[in-house]
């Protein structure tokens, strides 16, 4: 008789995020993730002593995921060119589910708040070098680069009509206002 293939760590861990991402961190339970991957919860204590350990573990797998793999990512191309590719890689509509329950959830939990906060401060610090190549004041560099960061979470709360223009090139046009690139079109 064959062995049954243990089910692995990752899949518990990406299991509880898409729990987390549908219904907050009170939606994250061994019986619910046992259920999702069709195994028992015995398997989940062969990785986790309890509930805690398993949404620690989904809190690295997404600031390793929205933060050190994206820094990784990141070649050296010119700064807005990184900052484009990391708003790229870490608000995609695939992935804001996740970030916009953790977003929530920092607002109960002050673990979950510390550890956004770091993720912020790096996703800002590359802001304010891409927005820092074509201005010098610190109060612009600020401003302009807080409000590409509003934009890239606010953009999946809005749903805009923009007429004949593609939406695609009004979103590129204002990340060149926001960041400092030098645009020549009046209209994109």
């Amino acid at each position: 008789m064959m062995a049954r293939a243990r089910t692995p760590k990752e899949r518990w861990v990406e299991a509880g995020l898409q729990e987390l991402a549908a219904g907050g961190p009170e939606a994250v339970r061994v019986e619910v993730l046992a259920k999702r991957l069709g195994v028992t919860k015995g398997g989940f204590y062969g990785f986790f002593a309890d509930r805690e350990d398993l949404l620690k573990a989904m809190l690295d797998s997404w600031e390793k995921q929205v933060s050190t793999d994206v820094l990784e990512k990141l070649d050296d191309a010119d700064p807005q060119q990184r900052a484009m590719r990391a708003q790229a890689l870490t608000f995609d509509s695939s992935l804001f589910p996740t970030e916009l329950a953790i977003r929530e959830w920092s607002r109960r939990d002050p673990d979950v708040a510390q550890r956004l906060h770091r993720v912020d401060a790096q996703r800002m610090e590359l802001l304010r070098e891409a927005v820092g190549r074509t201005c010098s004041e610190p109060i612009e560099i600020e401003a302009r680069s807080s409000l590409a960061f509003y934009t890239a979470i606010g953009s999946h709360f809005v749903t805009v009509d923009h007429g004949e223009i593609d939406p695609k090139a009004v979103d590129a046009f204002a990340a060149s206002l926001l960041l400092g690139e030098q645009n020549d079109t009046k209209e994109p």
